[in-house]
């Protein structure tokens, strides 16, 4: 597809009709718990790809406006209980800010490769999801390095831990999720479109 400042008035709203359909379905995946780690993070049922399919399908661009969405609804719906979690205003915006916003937003990624075939969306959902963990890292071993655990020496190989306690089986799962998706005949024709 053309970029978004060449479409149509319906190829618009059938852009902005999917990316809200997918945003809603991220988010209700994004509630259902396979693993809920005891300082935040979870373990879901591919709750990132809906967003990732978007970018897929209609670029990158297009892919981080609709992630940048979900990031804040993302947010919006943890923002009570950041409010309780004791940090300084500075911690509130640097957790909000790359926990929320960036690890998000870097969803939209997903679609970088898209050109280049199943290896290329494969590598895009893997660069999305890894400049995700990548945020939560940098959040972990700045915001939340005051929980680390006493036997723990560095916050930065404890924050890759703990996220990555979450973020790399979400990683394979999605992977492996996108891979299967590339072979239905239904989505290869919409990727091709």
């Amino acid at each position: 597809m053309s970029n978004a400042t060449n479409l149509s008035s319906h190829d618009k709203i059938v852009r902005l009709a999917a990316s809200g359909i997918m945003i809603a379905l991220a988010t209700v995946l994004s509630m259902v718990t396979i693993v809920k780690m005891p300082l935040g993070g979870s373990l879901t049922p591919v709750s990132m790809l809906p967003i990732c399919m978007i970018a897929i399908l209609y670029g990158t661009g297009w892919g981080i406006g609709t992630a940048f969405a979900y990031a804040l609804v993302q947010l919006a719906i943890d923002f009570a209980s950041a409010m309780t979690w004791g940090l300084t205003a500075t911690s509130l915006v640097v957790c909000f800010l790359f926990d929320y916003i960036l690890a998000f937003t870097a969803l939209g990624l997903a679609g970088l490769f898209r050109k280049k075939g199943t290896p290329g969306i494969i590598g895009g959902v893997i660069l999305a999801l890894c400049v995700r963990y990548l945020c939560h890292i940098i959040s972990g071993g700045t915001v939340f390095a005051v929980w680390m655990p006493e036997e723990w020496s560095n916050p930065w190989i404890y924050s890759a831990a703990y996220n990555g306690a979450f973020m790399l089986p979400e990683l394979v799962l999605t992977t492996v999720a996108a891979f299967a998706l590339t072979k239905v005949p239904a989505i290869k024709k919409l990727m091709k479109d």
